[in-house]
């Protein structure tokens, strides 16, 4: 068994659980010692996993050095925060340590991938992500999951999935980096547009309209990006984003139904908490811009967000457009 540290005790937890259960060496590092100690003493993340009981041999540290002697450390940080925390614990990570990303966002600032910044920061170590459809709330649990692994290097592929897949956790693989950290991050604007839509009573055909068309637009604009049109058709893809369009569990669909209810677009993220999808649907849209790729759902979802645009006038301007062919440019004969 491993010896692993978790960068963040949200979905950290989730998968310190987990991990331990199935005979990890955990800890899980928070820059809160508030937090750290609350853990400590409850055993029990009381706002994010109420219920859930974390493991006598699950350790948790506010204390930056818990990275010294990982063999693996899992970053769990939302990207607003990302890569302040990589520099947190920089100076303490052997280069021999496997980095794995396992948060869904973009840098804003930048528009890079999470990995991308690990790479800026972190140039020698090997370097991979792990996505797919899951909610913290059912690994922690041990609900059976699936995911999918990629890495840089194919062997550190292997070795992650070895490492941590077991009974209740099984990990696939890919070879495209790029492509399962975008699917990660795309669904979620996609999923925020699913919610408003529920919050505006809307029905099961418009749901299945804006996931539809909502991988479509995932799908475009990655391939321009670099990613592996294929990639999108599994795990990363229409994985998670049928978890994460349909579900409570997820923060992005129930801040989107908040919005979908009437309340404005800050007040329901700062109601709900980390929702990725709300500033990275203004990161995608700005790469999409760049790309010269069409997102026309996200680009709703941006007028929503930030610029105050009624749902029902987006609803009106999405079924409004020209009326076009199904193929798109990366498909395959």
């Amino acid at each position: 068994m491993s010896k692993i540290t978790i960068l963040g005790c949200g979905y950290g937890t989730a998968l310190g659980v987990l991990y331990t259960t199935y005979g990890h060496d955990v800890t899980t590092w928070t820059k809160f010692e508030q937090e750290a100690q609350q853990l400590r003493i409850d055993r029990e993340h009381k706002r994010l996993l109420p219920g859930v009981k974390l493991p006598d041999g699950l350790k948790v540290t506010s204390d930056p050095k818990c990275v010294s002697d990982a063999e693996i450390v899992v970053v769990c940080i939302p990207s607003a925060f990302y890569r302040d925390a990589i520099c947190a614990v920089k100076p303490y990570i052997s280069q021999k340590t496997v980095i794995i990303n396992a948060s869904k966002g973009l840098e804003e600032a930048t528009g890079k991938r999470l990995t991308e910044v690990i790479r800026q920061e972190l140039p020698h170590n090997k370097i991979g992500v792990i996505t797919g459809p899951c909610h913290a709330e059912e690994v922690a649990r041990l609900v059976p999951t699936t995911e999918v692994c990629a890495a840089y290097d194919p062997d550190i592929a292997v070795y992650i999935q070895q490492t941590l897949s077991n009974e209740r956790y099984r990990i696939y693989i890919n070879d495209d980096v790029a492509g399962c950290e975008l699917g990660g991050v795309l669904k979620n604007p996609i999923a925020l547009g699913c919610g408003i839509a529920r919050g505006m009573g809307l029905g099961d055909n418009t749901i299945a309209a804006l996931i539809t068309r909502g991988m479509t637009e995932i799908t475009r604009l990655a391939v321009a990006i670099g990613a592996n049109w294929k990639t999108f058709t599994g795990m990363a893809g229409f994985g998670d984003l049928i978890v994460t369009c349909t579900s409570q569990h997820s923060r992005n669909f129930r801040a989107g139904f908040l919005i979908g209810q009437g309340m404005p677009a800050s007040e329901a993220v700062a109601k709900v908490g980390t929702v990725e999808g709300y500033v990275n649907s203004r990161t995608a849209l700005r790469l999409a811009n760049e790309h010269k790729v069409e997102v026309p759902i996200i680009e709703q979802i941006v007028k929503i967000c930030f610029e105050n645009n009624d749902p029902r006038n987006s609803i009106s301007a999405l079924m409004g457009r020209a009326v076009k062919s199904e193929h798109e440019t990366y498909w395959t004969d």
